[in-house]
């Protein structure tokens, strides 16, 4: 049994309200069905009717759990998430499968790469993107406790070696640098390239170019005052993410500081468009995106700002990007 099954088995034990409803992926919680009974319910490859039975339970006091390929969950059944939850305000927990490059092998037709944009612009809808299982199971807690809906990035990869801060749903984490008052660069990111960011600034930090790493976990709601202290402390503000470049963190950073009236270097890596399928170590390399390409598109970057000619001074910057 696997810790997600274990905290969805457990959380049925004590509160009798929960459903957990999948259309057609189980693979993640095979030994949930037959211990939950007729509070698991599996539609089949039929994600509008999932999101449908979900909200209708969910108006009457249940709380539900619905589980799909994140592609199909957002977008093919995105008119009943848009009506009968974000627009209702139902507490219904909509966990997305093989996320961003997770999908790996798979082709266009099943990446789940303008997700964050899709959810984030629904209202009332929160957005959690774990860096890991840990990361992923601790948020989950919180989140079954909530009372309101959130799109849910599944990750199941190993515990990252870094420090653990309760979870808070718009709160984020500093996982490398911590210490540095100053660094040259922040670098700000969720979910799987979590891992490549630590490793890329690992790297970087060889060369004396020091870096803090800030995980979002949640990209609805944003922790403005992270983006802001990134941008006010660093020379360089990179976002990364298995997103595409419009809509998902870099949007999220360029409006925070155009509300505010900041100004900031960034460098925003993610997709422009889908990826070329492969073995996710393919996809990382083909895409620029593994730790090492990330580490050397930050040295590009860092000396281009080195030999741009000073601006005069001004009560505003522009916010370049990459």
């Amino acid at each position: 049994m696997n810790r997600y099954e274990t905290l969805l088995l457990d959380t049925a034990s004590r509160d009798e309200r929960l459903v957990v409803i999948t259309a057609e992926n189980r693979g993640h919680m095979r030994t949930v069905p037959p211990m939950l009974g007729d509070r698991f319910i599996d539609v089949g490859i039929a994600e509008q009717t999932m999101i449908g039975m979900a909200a209708g339970m969910a108006v009457r006091g249940r709380v539900v759990v619905t589980h799909a390929l994140a592609a199909f969950l957002t977008m093919r059944a995105f008119e009943f998430i848009r009506d009968d939850v974000a627009i209702a305000n139902a507490p219904v927990i909509m966990v997305g499968m093989v996320p961003g490059v997770l999908s790996d092998g798979n082709g266009p037709t099943h990446q789940a790469i303008e997700d964050v944009s899709i959810m984030r612009g629904l209202p009332n809808m929160g957005v959690f993107c774990p860096c890991d299982e840990s990361e992923f199971i601790d948020g989950m807690r919180v989140l079954l406790e909530s009372r309101r809906p959130w799109y849910v990035r599944y990750i199941n990869t190993p515990d990252l070696a870094i420090s653990r801060v309760a979870f808070e749903p718009g709160v984020a984490t500093v996982v490398r640098g911590e210490s540095l008052h100053r660094p040259n660069v922040t670098i700000l990111t969720y979910g799987f390239l979590t891992r490549q960011c630590i490793e890329a600034a690992e790297e970087l930090g060889r060369d004396d170019v020091q870096v803090r790493v800030v995980n979002m976990r949640t990209l609805k709601p944003a922790d403005e005052k992270a983006i802001l202290h990134a941008a006010g402390t660093s020379e360089l503000v990179v976002t990364v993410e298995d997103h595409l470049l419009t809509g998902g963190l870099a949007s999220i950073v360029a409006e925070t500081l155009m509300a505010h009236g900041k100004g900031a270097h960034v460098l925003t890596i993610g997709f422009p468009t889908w990826f070329t399928p492969g073995r996710l170590d393919e996809v990382l390399a083909n895409e620029h995106i593994s730790s090492a390409a990330i580490a050397h598109r930050i040295r590009q970057r860092l000396a281009d700002i080195v030999h741009v000619p000073a601006a005069p001074p001004s009560s505003t910057h522009e916010v370049t990007h990459a």
